[in-house]
């Protein structure tokens, strides 16, 4: 028994702690911000947010110099804690991706802070939890690691959503994102234990017993000698459905518009942007190696025309649903869940052996974060008491009253419209290299007459802001000025300049982003 206890300490001692060095600051960070929220008299209080900012800040910097250290060329790719996580190219790309991420949702909280009621601590909180979570959810070596990871992040963002307690449709919003949630929760949880017994069948051919059973090796290659099992691609199918819930893929993005609408709106812009590239990165870690049941290449399989239609149906469904919306929160819902079908597109190429598929897809992902965070940016100003009720109507005059935040706005817009020459023009166009290098016509079709509607809805909202005057009800022909935006501070107004020029650099100019990817080794 001594013995046993030994071997498993000097076994725990050498599991590689080092390795997730900015895992554990963040998680030690969301710790202290509980300890000075007690110990902290009220007058101090205050200045907890600003420090939480701050800190995500530090976090971002040790993440960027951790990633491209150069001991991170000996362990990529090399198993540690007994397999559950394993760093690759991919996994430290996203490490930055999502720190950066919770970074931009803390200065947006900072502006949401100021103006409705929201509870403070809990907020930054959960925000560095949850990054920690999408963190190592992207370095997930198998499935225990994997759910745990992804369920870490999808609880937080139940408190999150319904965080507003005045707020019925915060309320709503959270219970319906629960349910939603907890149904795909159920069939990724389905699907792994298909996958499971799949890979521990001693009948199948590939079958070798093995301590670490739910490792993504084993099943992978006993699915990849296995492509016609039944229950593998069942297995494969379900676990593909519960990720796609958090990506918002047809028919899995009935959640978004309701969820977008009613959460604050740093929480939406983390939703958007966080949550969404949480599921690319589960997605890029499954779908190359699920050899036998992707039906990509020219064989057999169940999970490829699975995509191609899902695909399909997001681009076609997203952008047709926004045409119609006022609310500029349920716009961006789903105008999102178009861009998941972009995405998606590239994916697909890389699976069908397009060589731009999946640096398409890095790029996409950096343009969107750029853009969809420099509108939210806007949109938190912009808000009333009540963000949830955010109209278009609200966005009239806004080149008069606040020429920072409508310039703005015109570079984010215009970059998700892909315009050119924003970086949001430069990952579609390299999505649709990838898609045609594939041999996706069709698919390419219909992406390229997604974006020609979604110009409709984008340039409606800018419409709206530079061409059109508010019109008090009370008075109709009327023109009058609604009252201006909430101050931008000097520092969120930095944080949005850059955005809106980090989008116009990107889009002239990819070279330190390519560079970068190419020092990863992505």
């Amino acid at each position: 028994m001594t013995t046993e206890f030994f071997q498993n300490l000097a076994r725990t001692t050498n599991n590689g702690w080092v390795l997730i060095t900015p895992e554990i600051l963040l998680a030690c960070l969301a710790l202290l911000l509980l300890v000075l929220d007690l110990a902290l008299p009220r007058t101090l209080r205050r200045l907890i947010p600003a420090f939480a900012v701050g800190g995500l800040a530090c976090a971002l910097a040790v993440t960027v110099l951790w990633v491209l250290a150069p001991f991170n060329e000996r362990i990529l790719g090399v198993p540690v804690f007994n397999g559950m996580l394993r760093f690759t190219p991919h996994s430290q790309f996203m490490r930055v991706f999502f720190v950066l991420a919770a970074l931009l949702t803390g200065v947006l909280g900072l502006v949401a802070l100021k103006r409705r009621e929201l509870p403070r601590i809990e907020f930054f909180h959960l925000v560095l939890v949850i990054t920690a979570a999408m963190m190592l959810l992207g370095a997930s070596g198998n499935f225990v690691m994997l759910f745990v990871a992804l369920e870490t992040v999808t609880v937080g963002f139940y408190i999150l959503v319904a965080c507003v307690r005045s707020s019925p449709l915060s309320l709503e919003a959270g219970l319906k994102y629960l349910v939603t949630g907890a149904l795909s929760s159920g069939l990724l949880l389905f699907g792994i234990v298909l996958l499971h017994g799949v890979a521990g069948d001693p009948a199948l051919e590939g079958y070798a017993p093995a301590a670490n059973g739910l490792g993504f090796g084993r099943i992978f290659h006993t699915l990849d000698l296995n492509p016609g099992n039944f229950i593998g691609n069942l297995g494969a199918v379900l676990v593909l459905c519960g990720v796609a819930f958090k990506i918002g893929l047809v028919p899995f993005q009935i959640w978004i518009p309701d969820v977008y609408q009613g959460a604050p709106t740093p929480v939406t812009a983390f939703l958007s942007v966080g949550s969404k590239a949480a599921g690319f990165a589960v997605l890029i870690t499954l779908l190359p190696v699920f050899h036998g049941v992707l039906g990509a290449g020219g064989r057999p399989g169940a999970v490829a025309p699975l995509l191609m239609v899902m695909t399909f149906a997001t681009i076609v469904f997203g952008n047709l649903a926004a045409l119609t919306q006022h609310n500029v929160k349920r716009l961006i819902g789903l105008s999102g869940v178009a861009h998941a079908g972009f995405m998606m597109t590239g994916l697909l190429a890389f699976m069908h052996g397009g060589t731009a598929g999946l640096g398409a897809v890095y790029v996409y992902l950096i343009a969107y974060l750029l853009a969809s965070f420099a509108v939210f940016g806007v949109m938190v100003h912009v808000t009333g008491a009540d963000d949830a009720v955010q109209e278009l109507e609200h966005y009239h005059g806004l080149s008069r009253r606040s020429p920072l935040l409508a310039g703005v706005l015109a570079a984010g817009l215009g970059s998700l419209a892909g315009i050119p020459p924003l970086a949001g023009f430069m990952g579609k166009l390299l999505v649709f290299v990838g898609a045609f290098q594939a041999g996706l016509h069709w698919l390419l079709g219909v992406a390229i007459a997604g974006v020609v509607v979604s110009i409709y809805y984008y340039f409606g909202w800018l419409r709206a802001a530079f061409f059109q005057n508010w019109e008090s009800p009370d008075a109709p022909g009327d023109v009058l000025e609604r009252p201006a935006p909430a101050p931008v501070h000097p520092g969120v107004a930095a944080v949005l300049i850059v955005l809106a020029l980090g989008s116009l650099v990107l889009g002239v100019w990819q070279t330190p982003v390519t560079r970068w990817l190419q020092v990863l080794g992505v």
